[in-house]
């Protein structure tokens, strides 16, 4: 038998209980907090941000997140992972930037300045740095401004190229969003606050200073650090895939922090954060309803942990989106949805318990008040959600 330390299915789920706040007695006080226990929030729905934050959180409504966002600003979104747009701490950010948004920038960059070569028009670097310079001399100029108003402001945004020139996907496009992606990336300017309410992704800009360099393998030792501690036990793979990172980088920021090897119920092997292999105490009983593309869904490769494979045709959409999740404690056992009315209707996949049920019924009505007259429906939609909203 193998002399590595066990860490069974049951600890696995205590540990995400704890370690990602979503036990009551784990919940944290603010919103920086709640990102760093899972490294960061799904930010491409602009809901989940705010619901993944709701389900970890003591108190606090859409406000409070907003105002981590958009006025203390400890709280910002960022291209990074799997070329995914996240919300990171400042506190994070830099080593975010460094170890993965960076990269991401200079191939946006690469990419764009090759499409634009291709059209013929003559648009090239010079240009699109001269256009830049004008966007962050508008944002100076008139503050806070959305894409449309800064087209306005600067009009070589209204300029129109063809992508994929002669090829059967030809197609002319504006270079505005190209160009606002590009500064984004670049952390030249940031999201503020959205046109409506705080489910819209129609976000305004401001001009903001790039994040303080941090040598890039530094950075992603740092992030390999955080990880484990919020995701161990998991594996090479795990990492790489919410990464996003070459499998060169994965295994160096992994040597540098030395994690240490575990037993895992099927006799598999895993990291986890050196010397964290003690035994995870349980917590109290837990309920929790999870927003689609809630971290703690999306942090393994292999999520049988926590997830049924029986379920995921309910669950996930056709590009393994997952959608809005029931958890009990530290186990996936079905999904939910909010119908027009703002109803919050939820099912079990299978029999948890009337322990269970009654937790969850709970949450959903939780769920309900803090929504209040807000209407959510996933970017990404699921059979199951797509079945419960329709009655």
């Amino acid at each position: 038998m193998s002399s590595l330390p066990l860490i069974t299915t049951a600890e696995r789920r205590h540990r995400l209980g704890r370690r990602h706040r979503l036990a009551p007695s784990a919940r944290a006080s603010d919103v920086p907090q709640v990102a760093d226990a899972v490294i960061g929030l799904h930010a491409t729905d602009a809901a989940t941000v705010f619901l993944s934050a709701r389900a970890r959180l003591n108190e606090g409504g859409p406000v409070a997140i907003e105002r981590a966002l958009y006025e203390d600003v400890s709280l910002v979104r960022l291209l990074s992972m799997r070329n995914t747009l996240f919300a990171v701490s400042t506190e994070l950010a830099p080593y975010v930037d460094s170890s993965t948004a960076r990269g991401i920038a200079l191939k946006e960059r690469r990419a764009f300045l090759k499409h634009l070569d291709e059209d013929g028009q003559g648009l090239d670097a010079d240009w699109l740095a001269r256009v830049e310079s004008a966007v962050l001399d508008a944002l100076d100029a008139h503050g806070p401004s959305t894409g449309t108003q800064l087209s306005t402001a600067v009009p070589a945004l209204r300029q129109k190229f063809v992508y994929g020139r002669g090829k059967k996907y030809e197609t002319e496009t504006g270079v505005a969003t190209r160009v606002i992606r590009l500064l984004a990336a670049d952390g030249r300017i940031r999201r503020d606050r959205p046109r409506g309410s705080w489910t819209s992704s129609q976000y305004r800009w401001v001009h903001t200073e790039p994040w303080p360099a941090v040598p890039p393998a530094e950075a992603r030792a740092e992030i390999a650090r955080r990880w484990l501690r919020s995701y161990g036990p998991a594996t090479e793979a795990d990492f790489k895939w919410w990464t996003g990172w070459t499998l060169s980088d994965v295994r160096k920021a992994l040597a540098v922090v030395g994690p240490d090897e575990v037993r895992l119920d099927d006799g598999s092997t895993a990291l986890v954060h050196p010397a964290d292999t003690g035994p995870e105490p349980e917590q109290e009983p837990w309920a929790a309803l999870l927003p689609a593309l809630d971290p703690s869904a999306m942090g393994w490769v292999d999520r049988g942990f926590h997830l049924d494979p029986a379920h995921r045709p309910a669950l996930f959409d056709h590009s393994g989106n997952i959608g809005p999740t029931v958890w009990w404690n530290g186990e996936i056992v079905g999904g939910w949805a909010q119908r027009a009315d703002g109803e919050i209707v939820h099912r079990l996949l299978g029999d948890p318990g009337s322990e269970a049920g009654s937790a969850v019924a709970a949450e959903a009505v939780r769920l309900a008040t803090w929504l209040g007259e807000a209407r959510v429906t996933p970017r990404f939609r699921t059979p199951l959600e797509r079945e419960l909203v329709a009655g």
